[in-house]
């Protein structure tokens, strides 16, 4: 069953295609991350299943309904989480949480849902008293009054402390485990791969890669990443480097070199030898485990936090 399925969805600003005949389907029960660099589109994508933008062309389904007939309906089973929420400062936390609960036939008790995001000491304090990220919290909690059957987040952490991105995802991981739908937009990487069952690279209004984070992953053929630096000018070519035995693919990029190697213990001391045998020391050299940074490097040849 599918909480979530799009086809030939297109939507243009002007000359800008900012989603370009997307095709897409979110089981129910997963959690789903849509991610890409700033103006990938998928923002815009989110919008649109959230019926708070429309396409120029294309067919939405959210919950086995389409907006243009079922508006209402959609808008009583799904929870929305924006990445910035404005609320009125002056007001209580559970006043806040009140007003949102009349809008719903069947919401769920304030005082649950305050203590669901741990906000239960906050419950008197006005919203212009609380932190950064007591507000995303106090933001998922007025996503939830509602009980959704699923629920959507747009860079929920983004700009948070450590401590408030962990207590995020463990609120995020037990609206999961309760069988509900969640989608996620993230430039995180982290946080996708800790998060989501499946995840979908969008870039240029496109689906690029999809699967879960370990298939995509895996799709590199690459075990380790080695990254290193040299000084300028030294005589170094990409053909050289991915001579050396067990090197999968070779990058170089803002005077860094990037391997992708499946065997580390046979890439690292080639790679000594060489420089050694080309008079170049090392400035850094850095290695870790591939990610899904790696995946779309790969497919793009940019990172995901760029523009």
């Amino acid at each position: 069953m599918s909480a979530i399925r799009l086809a030939g969805l297109r939507k243009t600003y002007g000359s800008v295609v900012a989603v370009d005949r997307l095709d897409l389907e979110v089981r129910a029960g997963e959690c789903f991350g849509l991610l890409g660099p700033n103006g990938a589109g998928k923002t815009t994508t989110i919008e649109i299943c959230e019926g708070l933008n429309t396409p120029d062309s294309g067919d939405v389904e959210v919950l086995g309904r389409r907006w243009a007939t079922d508006s209402q309906a959609i808008r009583e089973r799904i929870g929305i989480s924006l990445q910035e929420t404005q609320l009125a400062e002056k007001v209580t936390v559970e006043e806040t949480v009140n007003l949102f609960r009349s809008f719903y036939p069947r919401p769920r008790p304030a005082t649950a849902i305050i203590d669901a995001v741990q906000l239960g000491e906050k419950r008197t304090a006005r919203v212009g008293q609380l932190s950064g990220g007591q507000k995303q919290r106090l933001a998922l909690a007025l996503a939830l009054v509602g009980e959704p059957e699923l629920f959507f987040l747009d860079e929920p952490t983004t700009g948070l402390d450590p401590q408030s991105r962990r207590q995020l995802w463990e609120l995020i991981a037990g609206f999961r485990n309760a069988a509900r739908t969640v989608v996620i937009t993230t430039h995180y990487m982290d946080e996708a791969q800790i998060l989501c069952d499946r995840v979908a690279i969008v870039d240029h209004g496109k689906v690029i890669a999809l699967g879960t984070p370990r298939e995509l992953i895996a799709s590199l053929g690459a075990q380790h990443v080695v990254e290193f630096a040299v000084p300028e000018g030294v005589p170094l070519t990409a053909d050289a480097l991915g001579a050396l035995p067990g090197v999968v693919s070779v990058r170089q990029e803002e005077g860094h070199w990037r391997l992708q190697a499946a065997e580390l213990h046979t890439v690292v001391p080639s790679l000594l030898d060489l420089l050694n045998a080309r008079g170049a020391p090392l400035t850094e050299l850095s290695t870790h485990a591939p990610t899904l940074e790696d995946v779309f490097v790969s497919l793009t040849g940019r990172h995901l936090r760029d523009g």
